[in-house]
């Protein structure tokens, strides 16, 4: 699960609308790198191909596509929570579900924000930082590594 790669800011304007990009916070140059930095990192790890779900905020698919790692699913639970924080104890539930009704197969990367990793796994990831947790997920999964292209 990885937090979105860098898109300044904090939180969205209040003029935020989901379907319009530019009425969100989105990368920047330096964020689109960052995204196109974890192709490598995974193939060096032995990750050819992944099952990608996004938050559906811009920045999410963003990276997701940048990354280049599979076909980006959108997954609503994965939307932060930022401005409606009541809502993530339900949104972290449905994510759990998710992940855990997966089939086997090619490894999973979830792609969303800072507070729905948190409320997740206590960790307080960077920008386009990731953390490996263990599966099944839990409502207190066990994070075996942080980890980032850039290490």
């Amino acid at each position: 699960m990885l937090r979105h790669a860098l898109a300044p800011g904090t939180g969205d304007p209040d003029n935020f609308d989901l379907e319009d990009c530019s009425t969100q916070r989105n990368l920047n140059e330096q964020g689109r790198e960052q995204a196109r930095a974890w192709k490598p990192f995974l193939r060096k790890q032995g990750i050819r191909q992944a099952r990608v779900f996004s938050s559906q905020w811009c920045r999410c698919k963003e990276t997701a596509r940048e990354m280049n790692m599979g076909t980006v699913m959108e997954w609503p639970s994965l939307n932060s929570f930022f401005s409606n924080r009541e809502d993530g104890s339900m949104a972290t539930k449905q994510t759990i579900a998710l992940v855990n009704n997966l089939d086997e197969g090619a490894p999973v990367i979830l792609v969303s924000h800072q507070v729905n990793i948190t409320r997740l796994t206590d960790v307080y990831p960077a920008s386009n930082e990731g953390v490996i947790i263990a599966l099944p997920l839990s409502g207190n999964p066990s994070v075996l590594a942080r980890v980032s292209p850039g290490d």
